[in-house]
């Protein structure tokens, strides 16, 4: 295990064990759901024209590089090494059965002129660039219709040199949708590893209508008032495994999507069979989040042991009018959370509209949401659920959960709740009416 991995385990194995949270021998874990490959074909992006100097443009020596594993077809695949040094670059496509592999102390940079920056079409269940209407930039590192997809190393960089695009869209002069670090489109059997990405001009790991996605043992850093620069973002996607990683960025640090209004229920692919579990981070947005757009439906979603310091929102389910779509079976556990503005918020008024044809009339369904095992230190307010007047949230089940504000005692900021049903059991602070007590400990199990 590298020095970087090892620190953060370490971390979150300490806090598990300050908190009296089980730590196996070997930690449960979802990864086996894509094997890992072994490459025995390997080449280096040295061999293709390819200079570390921080000054050299990439593009064409990636691109040939892939095109060469593309065309081969060794069998088993090929590896693409990228030595030590920094890799400026454009966007570039991956192919299957590749193996791109950073060694230590490599970095691919994103080269800061737009003009390199070629435009894809919008996704179906967006209906337009999710910033700007059109287009949108592509991602660095990019794939459509691709499988056995692997990006790993010894915690190389994915640098996007993102200021320059944060400061188009502070500034109102973005052109189109800025690009994603990593978008992987319609594609299976994907894995990401010991890999540290930093500073991306959007969104950073966005797997969109996927299966069969790992993402573990990553590192995802950028400042916090970097404007909408979530972790990791499955879209539209199944069995998708994230474990065991380290994100501090500007907003959320997950949040599993599903399309955006009227192009998201056309399109109808849900997110389903996801698992978070071991994230530890920091946002001014939300630690583990469902939506805002979920047009497509979030099913099947189970996040535990997550550590959160210096946070926006701890939990946060969002969603809003013209979005349709169910949510249910979401399952979020063991969570520490400390500094917090919000420790859970469960809304139904969160999140913009793609144009104005969106459906008024296409409420979203909430349902089976369960949230067990949390304990929050200066938590500002511990939990806020708005459901809707017409489509009442329903089966919201807290149970032992301890929200502390910023000065001991009792007197902790009030639950605020509104069209909600649900139970609640050993909840401190009290929670509202709206969800009752029960002194039943298996009384949940009924909302599901």
């Amino acid at each position: 295990m590298n020095k970087w991995v090892g620190s953060v385990f370490l971390c979150i194995v300490s806090i598990l064990f300050l908190m009296n949270w089980p730590v196996a021998a070997e930690l449960e874990t979802c990864s086996g759901i894509v094997p890992m490959q072994y490459r025995y074909d390997k080449i280096s992006i040295l061999d293709y024209g390819g200079v570390g100097d921080g000054r050299t443009l990439n593009t064409k020596a990636f691109k040939e590089a892939i095109f060469r594993i593309q065309h081969l077809k060794r069998r088993g695949g090929s590896l693409l090494y990228v030595p030590a040094g920094v890799y400026l670059t454009g966007p570039f496509n991956l192919t299957s059965r590749m193996t791109l592999y950073l060694a230590r102390g490599a970095v691919i940079k994103a080269t800061q002129d737009a003009s390199q920056w070629p435009l894809v079409d919008p996704l179906p269940s967006y209906g337009r660039g999710r910033e700007r209407p059109g287009g949108r930039y592509m991602s660095l590192l990019h794939g459509d219709g691709l499988h056995d997809v692997i990006i790993t190393g010894e915690n190389g960089t994915i640098d996007g040199q993102g200021d320059v695009w944060w400061n188009m869209w502070r500034q109102r002069t973005l052109q189109f949708t800025r690009p994603h670090l990593i978008e992987l489109m319609n594609s299976r059997g994907i894995i990401i590893s010991n890999v540290i990405f930093k500073n991306s001009p959007f969104w950073n790991i966005h797997p969109v209508y996927c299966s069969n996605v790992v993402i573990r043992y990553v590192t995802i850093l950028a400042p916090a008032d970097s404007p909408n620069t979530d972790g990791i973002d499955p879209d539209s996607s199944s069995h998708v495994c994230i474990e065991d990683s380290y994100i501090s960025v500007g907003d959320d640090l997950v949040a599993v999507k599903s399309g955006w209004d009227q192009y998201g229920i056309a399109y109808g692919r849900p997110s389903h069979g996801i698992t978070i579990r071991r994230i530890t981070g920091s946002s001014p947005f939300a630690g583990i989040a469902v939506g805002s757009e979920t047009s497509g439906g979030v099913v099947d979603v189970l996040a535990e042991h997550i550590n959160l310091f210096n946070m926006g929102v701890g939990i946060h389910i969002k969603t809003n009018i013209g979005r349709g779509g169910v949510i249910r079976n979401i399952t979020v556990s063991n969570v520490y959370m400390e500094n917090t503005r919000t420790g859970i918020k469960i809304a139904g008024d969160v999140g913009d509209h793609p144009d104005e044809n969106f459906n008024p009339n296409a409420l979203p369904v909430v349902k089976g949401i369960k949230i067990k095992d949390v304990w929050g230190e200066k938590v500002l307010q511990a939990g806020l659920i708005r459901g809707l007047k017409n489509s009442p949230f329903s089966g919201i089940c807290l149970s032992n959960i301890n929200l502390h504000g910023n000065n001991p005692g009792p007197r902790n900021s009030p639950w605020k709740c509104s069209d909600v049903s649900g139970a609640a059991i050993q909840v401190s602070p009290w929670p509202c009416s709206e969800l009752t007590s029960s002194q039943q400990t298996g009384a949940c199990s009924t909302y599901f």
